[in-house]
């Protein structure tokens, strides 16, 4: 072997030395050449062998060998050689391996050549698939410590990027975590920013699951469920085609479960620290965290738990508001314009805000409320402590993320969101940012709804528009909409026909609630006469239904549920008495009200069995097996139906519904805080877990939930093979959550979906989504606000001998003042059938509240007619009589029966 070096590198100290290294360089190239064709070959072994003596320091042209052979693909043949290479065995191998390294060794790492073979390192070895386990042990592990890691900063990364198709970055990234992460913390701060800024482009370049492998698309892997039909959107808007399937990359097993590492919490956490105290590298964590989130959405939770729930996650969370958010120019001003929205100088506020926003979001979805408004306590030192920022904080916060969020809205065609870029986010569009932005807002105004922790009026935009311009122009923009459709027009396409109905459907807490609700009304009434247009005999196309009182709830199933959305047109009621008689009477809409109230007590009942009540007396489906026949689940979408009808005619309905089934309606989940009203009992034993410090392994869980009914106990998997799968630490905030989910959401959904298709047959959910579940309630069972006497004076009726003057009158006005808010109520209840009053006041109450003499006799109570919203008043003596009768009727529930 000694004979065979000298004979091969004497010729270089001898005058012929510029002819052997043309000759030498041709020979290396062929040697090269053949390795890569033939890889197998017995004579490999020798060709590598001499190829490594040219190459060496030994060989006095190893430098001009070395680059010669770089620039006729070095990297390339080897990379060809090592794919044709399927036994680790094989004796080229390690010599390969050797290779690779050997221009590191020859090259100054200050030089062009040393750079360009470190680019190519990663153009062609670092793509080969599953590259670890192709070679031995023994020579990998040499490899990973003599490529030079630390000087990959000096890396063209765009350059990079664009010349690796979508498969080859799939390896590429794949074989980055397995040798870079080991050494990041000893690397210096460019070659980070590379590894950073590299993932982030190979992450961008991918469409959303293409890191998911094709057979496990269907199958949920992760706790990603949409918290809210903003996630559920399609991406297909008004006004453009269908677009194909974005491709898939082809994953094996192996490169799935290496690329594993990129959201694990070691890698992340590594990141969180390494990048810390060096602003220019925390950046880049932000925008890599963003492509990961937005590449693999199946991993998304993952890696926000990995940060959220981290030891250091909280501090984070205080460091990018208190260091780059709140000092940021970004939201500070109300004014609707665009220009500091796209202004490039602010690049680099952008990820910060956005890697925020999703945090926090993130983070509320398993806090309560308890510890939202927590200022400190005993578990306020856990390192599960849930809320990073103070109030006020939260209130600042969240009117910057407002500032921002509304001119995305108002400005849509300005911004062109679904086409333009978020500065220094290239591959986020504006219409990604802005839903993040709306869901974390939309997150804080659920708890400043339950408990307000910010200024008055923080969440509205009135100094901004002109509130009657924008109900006249939503007005009119809801009418032009294609009612010919039959799709449903998700909140984004909302956004993209109309900035008002943007607004209204997405973030409508910045318009005034009295507003929101006349504009309801108006949707309305625009409908009414859509579908009350004269049929083609001139009159008005409408139902008659004949309804034994009896059997309210049996004959309006049977006679309106076949209706479906023509329940939107009139409806007049004929009521057969207990003798089989018509009752007289013509119905002008009184008859329809009584009969809809009578018809809602019974199928709110709860001995009916499709209904459950929380301990607050708010109710929601019944859970059980048996509210998921189909006949049930018929009577669902029926009672759906006949709430909607209420809510379309604007007649209150007493009755109160879990804040967790209402959420539903909007298109969004509950979680962990909902909890609390459903089942206080799985609820503590949630947040013990939560913060509990113990040995897991005695809790003796795994991620399955049990159901018990008619005394058979059913165990159910929360993931697949959740049997199996302990709840550890690690772990156990995606238990809860999906624990949560299950009784919350999964439990009810077939029942939910069923009531809520009814409904939408009459009521739009565009027009819902205008509300928040609190609203929602108001709508349909009126405010909660005091009673005011005064304000239903104004708006009352007289009949018979009575007008305004009429002693018995003043004298009626004087003992309702003197009732407190309970006794109101009551007498609210009394001549209405709801306790509360209408919420834009009593001019909304239909018909009119009214009042008419009922006779003399002193002997006798009062009485009502709540279809019609009337009190017969008998012409008491004195004011001490009217007073003891009235609530004798209002206490006794007196109707028609003691008239």
């Amino acid at each position: 072997m000694a004979s065979c070096t000298a004979g091969l590198l004497g010729p270089f100290s001898t005058p012929e030395a510029a002819s052997w290294l043309v000759l030498t360089r041709q020979m290396a190239v062929l040697l090269l050449k053949d390795i890569a064709s033939t890889p197998k070959s017995p004579q490999v072994r020798n060709h590598l062998q001499v190829l490594s003596t040219l190459l060496s320091p030994a060989c006095p042209a190893s430098a001009r060998i070395t680059g010669y052979l770089l620039d006729q693909g070095l990297y390339a043949h080897i990379s060809i050689a090592i794919r044709a290479l399927d036994d680790k065995t094989a004796p080229g191998l390690p010599l390969l391996c050797s290779l690779i390294t050997t221009p590191f060794s020859v090259f100054d790492s200050s030089s062009d050549q040393f750079s360009a073979a470190l680019f190519s390192v990663f153009q062609h070895i670092l793509t080969i698939p599953r590259l670890p386990n192709r070679l031995p042990l023994t020579s990998l592990t040499p490899l990973a410590g003599q490529l030079p890691w630390a000087s990959i900063g000096n890396i063209p990364v765009s350059l990079l990027v664009q010349v690796t198709d979508l498969e080859a970055k799939a390896h590429l990234l794949a074989n980055m975590v397995v040798f870079i992460p080991p050494r990041l913390q000893s690397l210096p701060a460019p070659a980070v920013s590379t590894y950073l800024e590299t993932s982030a482009s190979i992450l961008d370049s991918f469409p959303p699951d293409g890191l998911e492998p094709i057979s496990k698309t269907s199958m949920v892997t992760s706790w990603n469920i949409k918290e809210d039909s903003d996630d559920s959107d399609s991406e297909t808007h008004v006004q453009k085609p269908t677009a194909p399937p974005p491709p898939r990359v082809k994953l094996d097993t192996k490169t799935f479960t290496r690329l594993q590492t990129v959201v694990s919490p070691s890698h992340i956490n590594t990141l969180v620290t390494k990048t810390s105290n060096n602003p220019g590298l925390r950046v880049q964590f932000f925008r890599f965290f963003l492509s990961l989130s937005s590449a693999w959405p199946a991993k998304r939770d993952q890696a926000f738990s990995a940060v959220v729930f981290s030891p250091n996650g909280s501090m984070l969370m205080k460091e990018v508001w208190r260091e780059w958010i709140r000092k940021s120019p970004l939201g500070k001003t109300s004014r609707t314009g665009i220009e500091a929205l796209r202004d490039p100088s602010n690049q680099a506020l952008w990820p910060p805000l956005l890697f925020l926003v999703d945090m926090y979001t993130h983070t509320l979805r398993t806090m309560t409320d308890d510890e939202f408004f927590s200022t400190g306590g005993a578990r306020a030192t856990s390192t599960l402590r849930s809320q990073p920022l103070l109030l006020d904080e939260v209130a600042d916060f969240s009117k910057q993320v407002l500032n921002i969020v509304f001119p995305l809205y108002w400005n849509e065609d300005q911004m062109n969101v679904m086409e333009d870029s978020v500065p220094g986010l290239p591959a986020m569009k504006w219409e990604t940012a802005r839903d993040k932005l709306t869901r974390c807002l939309k997150a804080i105004h659920a708890r400043d709804s339950r408990r307000k922790f910010t200024p008055e009026d923080h969440w509205l935009k009135t100094s901004e528009i002109d509130m009657q311009s924008f109900c006249e122009a939503a007005i009119f923009e809801e009418r032009n909409l294609d009612r010919t459709s039959n799709r449903t027009l998700t909140k984004r396409q909302m956004a993209y026909i109309s900035p008002r109905l943007g607004v209204l459907n997405n973030i409508p807490f910045a318009i005034p609630f009295n507003v929101r609700v006349e504009i309801f009304r108006e949707f309305v009434a625009n409908d009414m006469a859509r579908v009350d247009a004269p049929g083609p005999d001139g009159g008005a196309v409408g139902y008659h239904c004949t309804i034994r009182r009896s059997h309210i709830a049996k004959d309006g199933y049977d006679t309106l549920n076949g209706l479906g959305d023509k329940l939107k047109r009139r409806i007049r009621i004929t009521f057969i008495d207990q003798f089989g008689n018509e009752e007289s009477g013509i119905d002008g809409g009184g008859v329809f009200k009584e009969f809809l109230t009578s018809l809602s007590k019974e199928a709110f009942d709860t001995d009916r069995g499709l209904w459950l009540a929380t301990r607050q007396q708010a109710l929601y489906p019944n859970p059980h097996s048996y509210a998921k026949e189909s006949h049930q689940l018929s009577w669902y979408r029926f009672i759906g139906r006949i709430l909607g009808k209420a809510l379309y005619e604007g007649i209150l309905v007493d009755v109160s519904f879990a804040t967790f089934f209402l959420a539903k309606w909007l298109g969004k989940q509950s979680y962990l805080d909902d909890l609390a009203s459903l089942d206080q009992e799985l609820y503590q034993g949630l947040l013990f877990l939560k913060h509990y410090d113990g040995n897991f392994e005695d809790l003796s869980l795994n991620f399955t939930v049990t159901d018990n009914e008619f005394g058979e106990t059913k165990t159910i998997d929360l993931i697949p093979n959740g049997a199996n799968i302990p709840v550890t630490k690690e772990n156990r905030m995606q238990y809860i959550y999906m624990v949560s989910n299950y009784r919350l959401n999964v439990q009810m959904k077939q029942q939910s979906e069923a009531f809520f298709e009814g409904l939408s047959d009459v009521i739009d959910p565009k027009w819902l989504r205008m509300f928040n579940q609190q609203e929602l309630q108001i709508l349909i069972g009126g405010t909660e606000e005091p009673v005011n006497v005064d304000d239903l004076r104004d708006n009352t009726v007289y009949g018979g001998s009575f007008n305004e003057e009429h002693p018995t009158v003043a004298a009626f006005w004087k003992v309702l003042r003197s009732f407190d808010q309970a006794q109101r109520c009551a007498f609210l209840r009394f001549v209405t059938s709801c306790a509360r009053p209408p919420l834009l006041g009593f001019k909304e109450l239909n018909p009119k509240f009214s009042i008419r003499d009922a006779g003399s006799d002193n002997s006798r109570l009062p009485t009502a007619s709540t279809c019609v919203n009337l009190l017969k008043l008998p012409l008491y003596s004195n004011e001490y009589i009217l007073r003891q009768k009235l609530l004798q009727a209002i206490n006794a529930g007196a109707g028609f029966d003691l008239s």
